[in-house]
């Protein structure tokens, strides 16, 4: 192998594990000098706040994709859970979180099961719910938005400790575990495993089908948990909008983090970057007055560079 191939490898691998570090400092320092008073407090507490969401759905995504799966229902997920919410809120908040995660994990149930023991591929097995999830949202919401007035429950989308607000904490929280799971537990390593290698995975006597339902659940149980923070910071169940193209969002996060669509490695940290930098890059075109519709085509982009990267480290 040349130099010139090595030093390109060396590269190509850098950008990979910390690209995503180098692109968020370089957005903030692009921002500090052009924006407008991003500096201030209530302009950090704004971008952490929108970006939490993403940070927790994408933190499931990437145990997902870690297997080498990809779960296109998390937005779905999302909708769901928030049309349960004003059902059950008049039993009190916790009564209609918990029914909000549980019905997130029964939707991760049941792609896990298509994925593990009916062996449909993922993106078509997610695709089902991706579809058929937003319209039971919508029929279980008869199509309407509900306004929600319960303060408990809107104190978890507006509230803070200690000038922290609640979202990011949760979301911060989940991050921890998250790494936790995948650097400390045997699950961890039996995800990263299968990811990198099934057949030997199940050669070797790994619980391959358990493992998979389990990310898939996991990556359910988070999207509802991310749905009902949408919920209590918009302060009303619309679920023709929360969650939507949320899907894409997080697997940015996941792939721009560092994580390989062809799974066996998952970069908790790189996802939690990842979120931040697709919240900063959509937030610096509309600060600058670009249309929405830019920061998609910029996604969609960084995206195919994030991929692109991926590849060229997977083939040498």
């Amino acid at each position: 192998m040349s130099t010139a191939t090595l030093e390109r490898a060396k590269v190509t691998a850098w950008l990979q594990n910390y690209g995503v570090y180098l692109a968020v400092v370089v957005l903030l320092l692009f921002n500090v000098a052009f924006t407008e008073n991003f500096l201030s407090a209530a302009n950090f507490r704004t971008q952490l706040v929108q970006a939490a969401p993403v940070c927790i759905v994408a933190l499931g995504m990437a145990l997902v994709i870690g297997t080498e799966g990809i779960d296109l229902s998390v937005g779905s997920v999302m909708a769901i859970a928030a049309a349960l919410i004003p059902l059950y809120l008049g039993a009190g908040p916790l009564t209609a979180i918990l029914v909000a995660v549980v019905a997130g994990v029964v939707s991760g149930l049941f792609s896990g099961y298509l994925v593990a023991h009916l062996g449909i591929q993922p993106i078509i097995a997610t695709l089902a719910l991706l579809v058929g999830g937003r319209g039971l949202a919508l029929v279980i919401a008869h199509g309407q938005l509900v306004q929600l007035h319960n303060r408990d429950f809107l104190a978890l989308g507006t509230g803070d400790v200690l000038g922290v607000p609640v979202t990011v904490i949760v979301a911060g929280v989940l991050a921890v575990l998250a790494g936790l799971v995948v650097q400390r537990t045997t699950f961890g390593r039996h995800l990263v495993a299968i990811g990198g290698n099934r057949a030997a995975s199940t050669l070797a006597g790994l619980p391959v089908k358990r493992v998979l339902v389990s990310v898939y659940v996991i990556s359910g149980a988070l999207a509802a948990v991310a749905g009902v923070l949408a919920t209590s910071r918009l302060g009303a169940s619309d679920p023709s909008d929360v969650g939507l193209l949320m899907e894409l969002s997080a697997i940015t996060a996941v792939v721009v983090g560092g994580t390989p669509l062809t799974g066996g490695r998952v970069r908790v940290l790189g996802t939690v970057f990842g979120a931040l930098l697709m919240q900063l890059v959509q937030a610096t075109l509309i600060k600058h007055n670009l249309p929405d519709s830019t920061a998609q085509m910029v996604q969609a982009a960084i995206i195919v560079a994030a991929v692109y990267v991926a590849r060229e480290r997977s083939s040498r």
